[in-house]
Parts: C-alpha cells; sequence; structure tokens
C-alpha cells in the first residue's frame, strides 16, 4: 500500500490520525455529495446527508477491510442513508441546478451544442426524481457510479435478480417518463 492509499489512510486514521481521515473525506467527497444529489435532488440536504455519510463512516471505520477499495464502501453508506432518508420524505420536485449535473459537453466549443446537452441533462435528472427511491437508486449505482449488477444488490441488501429486475423497471419507466414529460426517447 502506498503512502496515501485508502486503505493505508483507514489505517492511519484508526490509530488515531485525524489528519489522515481528512485526505480521505477530501478524495471522497465529491462523488459521495454526487450520489446524494443525484437521489435526493436538493442540493443543502444532499450536503447534510455528505457529511453525515462521513461522521457514520469514521464510527464504522474498524469494521472496513482495507483490502478492498474505500470508494464504493463510502458511497454505499450514503446510498443507504438517502434512501433512509426518502423513505421518510416525499421525493424531492425541485430540479437540480447545472453545477453538479454538467457533463463534458461543457468543453464542446458549439454552443448549440453545449445547450442541448445541459437541456438534456435537466430533463433526465428531472425524471429521475420522479421515479420511486428503490428505482432512483438502482439508476444511480449503476449509471452515475459504475457499479455492476452484483455490487447493487450487495449495496441496497436485495437478491440479485430483484437488483436486475429493479433496475430494468427502473429504465423503463424513466423513458416512459422522459417521452411523456419531457419529449426525451
Amino acid at each position: 500500500m502506498t503512502e496515501h492509499s485508502d486503505g493505508h489512510l483507514v489505517q492511519r486514521t484508526l490509530r488515531g490520525e485525524t489528519e489522515a481521515y481528512g485526505m480521505l473525506v477530501q478524495q471522497h467527497q465529491q462523488s459521495v455529495f454526487n450520489v446524494c444529489y443525484r437521489l435526493l435532488g436538493e442540493r443543502g440536504r444532499a450536503e447534510d446527508l455528505a457529511q453525515e455519510t462521513f461522521i457514520r463512516a469514521h464510527q464504522r471505520l474498524d469494521t472496513f477491510d482495507v483490502e478492498r477499495p474505500f470508494g464504493p464502501w463510502i458511497r454505499r453508506i450514503a446510498a443507504n442513508l438517502c434512501l433512509t432518508h426518502l423513505n421518510r420524505k416525499r421525493p424531492a420536485t425541485q430540479p437540480l441546478d447545472d453545477e453538479a449535473t454538467f457533463s463534458a459537453a461543457a468543453s464542446s466549443t458549439n454552443p448549440e451544442r453545449v445547450q442541448e446537452q445541459r437541456e438534456r441533462n435537466q430533463a433526465i435528472h428531472r425524471a429521475l426524481l420522479e421515479l420511486p427511491p428503490h428505482y432512483r437508486a438502482v439508476i444511480e449505482l449503476r449509471h452515475y457510479q459504475d457499479m455492476n449488477y452484483q455490487e447493487i444488490a450487495d449495496t441496497l441488501k436485495l437478491p440479485l435478480n430483484t437488483a436486475k429486475s429493479h433496475l430494468f423497471r427502473a429504465r423503463k419507466l424513466l423513458a416512459k417518463v422522459l417521452e411523456e414529460r419531457y419529449e426525451y426517447a
């Protein structure tokens, strides 16, 4: 393990080196926030739950297997916290702003393409917010966190076939919402 690998930073944190955990937070804060933001659709709430994710992770750090990657573990905690929050509260209806969702199209020199991509991203994220939380979660984990089916099943504590069927149904429902409300197919 290198000096700044996640596993090494976890070991240092467990020995009481608080700056090591700060480095872990710094390395993973954007991806944790992105999970929360995409699932919740509300910047303030996403910031709160991202912070709560790191607090919970620190409390449970002794259960982390340093031989495994830290990123999926911390994002799993974030996803679970967000799902718990969503199950207690109605889904957010506010549209996501461009700052967190704007894609690589921003680097394009064609303003029309940039605007088209921005509108497509906004429509997708508004449509995602209309999905039930468990469908929103599988799409987030598969398409934004690049998890495979087994990782999704493990993260959400679902049987593998249930994770697959949730993803299939979520994609189908997302396509329907996009077609009906946002004129994207």
